[in-house]
């Protein structure tokens, strides 16, 4: 029976409803983005660390009420009357918090979303109150939004997403390899996506399996890197 290589191939994250793996850690948020569900203020911030599904939900979220999902760094008040037409997900609220522009333009489209009648996600790794925005009317409202914290992962979930990063590389290890992961890494979801990203290019430098050999090697070498 043929192994299965690692191969340099980009990786495609699955975005859909059903790729979501629903956990204590994210339970709240999964309900909030339903359609079904009225935010009491129309607007909804996630926040999360690196990795914790913040974009994942909010592509399931605009999917499925017809939103647009824009990067709050390429925001600009051009953009405003055309994004207001409609509900939007505006992402990294918090990458903004130098950019008097970025902020004003968020500004007038928090306003004119909410005018409309339509409906303004927001996300961030921080909690809404540590955005630091320097815009003082815009940090009140978005602390004036629903929000619904995405926290460190458990074992299952943590197991889940190693599979899932895999799967978007088009890579399935052997099935002993998760569960070795899982009980010596780091507990977080970037340390997942590092982890990920090591081995696979570790077995495309060698051209072998993804194997528990593998990532014990692979996990000793990085002890001894801290070590020294």
């Amino acid at each position: 029976m043929s192994e299965q290589l690692s191969f340099d191939l980009p990786a495609k994250p699955a975005l859909g409803r059903d790729d979501f793996f629903v956990a204590p850690s994210n339970a709240m948020a999964v309900a909030l983005i339903d359609p079904a569900f009225a935010w009491p203020s129309g607007k909804l911030v996630l926040s999360g660390p690196k990795g914790s599904g913040k974009t994942h939900l909010a592509h399931v979220w605009a999917k499925e009420s017809g939103a647009r999902v824009v990067p709050a760094q390429t925001l600009t008040e051009a953009d405003v009357p055309m994004l207001a037409s409609g509900p939007v997900a505006i992402e990294d609220v918090p990458e903004i918090a130098e950019d008097a522009l970025a902020q004003k333009a968020l500004f007038h489209l928090h306003n004119m979303v909410l005018t409309h009648g339509h409906r303004l996600m927001l996300t961030g790794r921080p909690a809404p109150n540590l955005w630091g925005l320097g815009l003082a009317d815009l940090q009140s409202r978005v602390q004036a939004a629903t929000h619904a914290a995405m926290d460190a992962p458990d074992d299952a979930l943590l197991a889940v997403v190693l599979a899932k990063l895999f799967n978007d590389r088009q890579i399935t290890p052997k099935p002993d390899v998760i569960p070795y992961l899982v009980g010596r890494m780091d507990r977080s979801f970037a340390a997942a996506q590092a982890v990920v990203d090591q081995l696979d290019r570790l077995a495309l430098a060698e051209q072998r399996t993804l194997s528990r050999a593998l990532a014990i090697r692979m996990m000793a070498n990085d002890r001894e890197r801290e070590d020294g």
